[in-house]
């Protein structure tokens, strides 16, 4: 069902003047979401007429954009990989980690997304494994969902990593499952200050070798030492790495992962309205409590929209990853190793005979419930695009 208010609508009201005025300043990744989003199931994207075969109800569908930015394209995106990711969950407990950059690295993120994104990534995934299969902690090989989330509640630029972790691991020698305790997988003190010392290691080796940029007000840390001298104060400082609570069971970890996985930095439900004043959404204050937490703010359209562009990954990039015992080419081995060590059974997998088609309930009529059968193809309008650049004229320049 369609909310009231819509990203796709701020876009469609304000993002004509935004690009005009930011004409030269916005890359073709922000540009092409802006689009992607302004088009999403709409007639310019094509679509069908679907028609019910009992009671004749009609409807017609349009196509989405499938931008892994845009708020109306995640909800099936997320159930089709919740489908493939619940065979995997174990019966155990099941623990979740966050790792946060400090706020003085948020603007070399922000100008060197991919490199200092990925090493997030690394960083926070090494500290992990390396401190579980330490013996005087947990003494066992691990396993990792890891998300990556590159915003606070207020469109802000926070990145942060996301981690879903059974709570136990192999032995060594993989003759064993290593339980954590009940409430207990690692010291986040000890995280922490590995954490810091590799993140801190690796964007100082991804400075010596050229592969970081820096724009504007932070031009002056392109010079080695300003840029050691600007990191000085972080080792020092405490990094947050935070492990709440186990989760109440499998199916509240599946609960989360729907809300994680797939999500964008503002849901289209937390859109209260677009007026004069501007803006109007909802956010969490984390520096409070109770109701007081829960808050409004209204941003100018031209703030909102750049908040928004903040968060376009760049292109390429993945954001969620899986490491040790469930990176993608050991995982089945490993999750049927550790079903066989604590004696359950391995998941069924239920096989669509071949030439049968897959069963669709969303193509269910909303009238009477019978089957829904496409009428006719409503094709989307064309949009202009530039020619391959191999095949572009060389362009000669008038002295």
């Amino acid at each position: 069902m369609r909310t009231a208010l819509e990203v796709a609508d701020i876009f469609r009201g304000a993002g004509a003047e935004y690009r005009a005025a930011q004409a030269g300043h916005l890359s073709l990744a922000q540009l092409k979401v802006m689009s992607a989003i302004e088009r999403c199931r709409t007639a310019s994207l094509g679509g069908h007429v679907e028609g019910c075969q009992d009671c004749g109800h009609q409807r017609i569908a349009y196509n989405s954009c499938r931008n892994r930015h845009c708020p109306k394209c995640q909800g099936a995106a997320a159930r089709a990989w919740l489908a493939e990711r619940e065979a995997d969950l174990l019966p155990v407990g099941y623990f979740h980690v966050v790792f946060s950059l400090p706020a003085e690295i948020g603007a070399l993120a922000w100008q060197n997304k991919a490199p200092v994104y990925d090493l997030l990534f690394r960083a926070a995934a090494e500290t992990m494994l390396t401190i579980a299969a330490d013996p005087k902690h947990l003494g066992a090989r691990i396993g990792i969902t890891a998300v990556l989330h590159t915003w606070g509640s207020a469109l802000t630029h926070h990145p942060h990593i996301h981690m879903i972790v059974p709570g136990g691991g192999l032995s060594p020698d993989g003759q064993r499952w290593i339980s954590s305790r009940p409430a207990f997988l690692l010291p986040v003190r000890v995280l922490s200050r590995l954490f810091r010392r590799l993140f801190l290691s690796g964007l100082a080796t991804l400075h010596a070798n050229g592969q970081l940029n820096f724009f504007n007000d932070a031009k002056n840390l392109a010079d080695r030492r300003a840029f050691l001298r600007h990191l000085a104060p972080l080792r020092r400082k405490n990094w947050v790495v935070y492990a709440k609570p186990p989760f109440a069971g499998p199916q509240a970890v599946l609960a989360y992962l729907a809300r994680y996985t797939h999500r964008v930095a503002i849901s289209n439900r937390r859109l209260m309205a677009m007026d004069e004043r501007g803006i109007t959404f909802r956010y969490k204050d984390y520096r409070q409590d109770g109701a007081a937490r829960y808050q409004t703010m209204t941003l100018a359209p031209a703030e909102f929209i750049r908040r928004f562009l903040l968060h376009v990954l760049p292109k390429g990039f993945h954001r969620l990853r899986h490491y040790g015992l469930l990176a993608s080419a050991s995982r089945k081995a490993n999750l049927a190793r550790i079903r066989d060590l604590l004696a359950v059974p391995q998941p069924v997998t239920v096989q669509v005979p071949a030439g049968e088609p897959a069963p669709e309930p969303w193509r269910c009529c909303p009238c009477c419930g019978g089957p829904m059968i496409i009428l006719e193809i409503l094709v989307g309008s064309l949009q202009p695009r530039a020619p391959p650049a191999a095949a572009r004229p060389t362009r000669r320049w008038l002295s």
